[in-house]
């Protein structure tokens, strides 16, 4: 096997690390930004309800593939740009439900355009931000 293959691989330790932190920090923004069980398995790209509850309930067991990974990283770089961008974290909560005149939203928030269920949609936003904050990473 490759290297890029193992890297990828729900058995590799660091996958394991990365699902592990990142399906923690997926549900304190979740909690924060008060999503339902719904709006989170859109997020997450769709996975089965016993899947979602289980991921819930043990992070630490949970191996995600890339597609999952990929929608974490991208929620967690909106999520940090926000906290960026709008220092006080009720209104950088509150920005994701807030209609927004930009092209990109259309008058719709950034959490209804996140709701698409594509993973560009998270990647769309991310780059708005990311403009926003003045870097293009």
């Amino acid at each position: 096997m490759g290297n890029a293959a193992r890297v990828l691989s729900p058995a590799n330790p660091e996958t394991r690390e990365m699902s592990t932190a990142g399906l923690r920090a997926f549900f304190n923004i979740a909690r924060d930004w008060q999503l339902d069980v719904d709006q989170q398995l859109v997020l997450l790209g769709a996975p089965g309800r016993s899947t979602f509850f289980k991921w819930k309930s043990a992070p630490a067991e949970a191996r995600l593939g890339k597609d999952t990974l990929e929608r974490l990283s991208y929620l967690l770089g909106i999520y940090k740009a926000l906290q960026i961008l709008l220092p006080e974290p009720s209104a950088a909560d509150a920005w994701v439900r807030k209609p927004n005149q930009a092209p990109l939203f259309g008058g719709r928030s950034a959490l209804e355009r996140m709701l698409g269920g594509n993973v560009g949609d998270l990647f769309a936003v991310r780059q708005y931000l990311d403009a926003m904050r003045g870097t293009w990473a």
